[in-house]
């Protein structure tokens, strides 16, 4: 099968990309600078150029005949429109990388949906968020700002657009928190930086330590993506992915802390009592618990690294790729010592 990947070079991509080439699939990847070419396996074919506009490099994209296009990185509307301008009559499916952030729920959590808590747990069938652009603030970005992305950032927009063709049937997968090797955004290194620098104890919010939010290990994960991509029972469906058992954040970071050998202990502090900078400022009330049986039953789906072992491999990671710069406000002891002595 001729595989075309939009994005494809950071985190999550790497993983698809040599599970899609170990099957065999004749796979292209079209991304910006080869940075990270030493991850791709020899047979990939690769093609550099800039996504923004793609009709600037429409030609060379459609010579590659894909049968199948999977977009790693869409993020705005146009993206979307997009990928089916260029490719319709050409390729005979595309595969979109979605989030779990389109949910309602989501909104509740950041607090730019109001009322009452969700149900869960959350299906593809639940209701996605009401008000568009989750990251834009009050006031735009400059033109100039680098996240000026963000204000026009949302999932929802890129599905309505996949999803809609009929000329060129669509996939969504929309994903969870992503953990494991590769993941620039660090997500368990405030954690982790405790624990080696031997904390006596992490300090969580009482709702915050109960707060749940389905979680997904990178090449699990990955391993979704490849099947949605090469069966085609996955056209014209959304399937979400996520571990089929949502911790508690207490119970995560107990995860982290067996794997990390930590021998300290959580202190669940009363909700709105904690010093700003550990306050994670959510609605904590409103969990983010998915459902992914859908994508289990109808493709066979099927976690391929256990949960313990995800973690280990995370934390080595984290230990071998600490963050390039570290906000000592982040890390203030000498404030968690005086309020734990308090």
């Amino acid at each position: 099968m001729r595989i075309l990947i939009i994005g494809g070079t950071n985190f999550m991509g790497p993983f698809v990309v040599q599970s899609l080439d170990a099957q065999g699939h004749d796979v292209t990847i079209f991304h910006r600078s080869r940075i990270t070419a030493h991850l791709l396996p020899d047979r990939v074919q690769e093609l550099l150029g800039d996504r923004h506009p793609l009709a600037g490099v429409a030609d060379i994209l459609r010579k590659t005949e894909p049968e199948i296009v999977l977009d790693m990185i869409p993020g705005v509307e146009q993206d979307g429109r997009d990928i089916v301008s260029v490719f319709t009559g050409v390729a005979r499916r595309v595969v979109s990388i979605s989030s779990q952030d389109v949910y309602r729920a989501f909104g509740r959590v950041n607090h730019r949906e109001s009322g009452p808590v969700e149900p869960l747990a959350i299906t593809e069938d639940s209701p996605v968020r009401e008000n568009l652009y989750p990251y834009r603030g009050v006031t735009m970005r400059r033109e100039d700002d680098p996240q000026k992305w963000h204000d026009d950032y949302d999932k929802i927009l890129v599905e309505r657009i996949v999803m809609s063709d009929p000329d060129l049937p669509g996939t969504v997968l929309r994903l969870p928190m992503v953990y494991g090797p590769g993941d620039y955004q660090h997500r368990m290194f405030a954690f982790l930086k405790r624990m080696d620098d031997q904390r006596p104890a992490i300090l969580m919010d009482e709702l915050e330590a109960e707060w749940k939010w389905t979680h997904g290990y990178v090449e699990n994960v990955a391993a979704a993506i490849a099947l949605a991509v090469t069966d085609e029972r996955a056209a014209g469906r959304i399937y979400n992915v996520g571990e089929p058992v949502t911790f508690t954040m207490a119970q995560w970071v107990e995860k982290i802390a067996e794997a990390a050998g930590w021998q300290g202990r959580i202190v669940r502090v009363p909700h709105g009592r904690l010093p700003e900078p550990l306050r994670w400022g959510i609605n904590a009330e409103q969990h983010l618990v998915v459902d992914s049986s859908r994508i289990r039953r109808e493709l066979g789906y099927s976690e391929h690294v256990d949960i313990d072992e995800a973690i280990r491999r995370t934390v080595a990671w984290e230990r071998a790729h600490p963050p390039a710069k570290v906000d000592e406000k982040d890390f203030d002891y000498a404030a968690e010592d005086e309020f734990l002595r308090s």
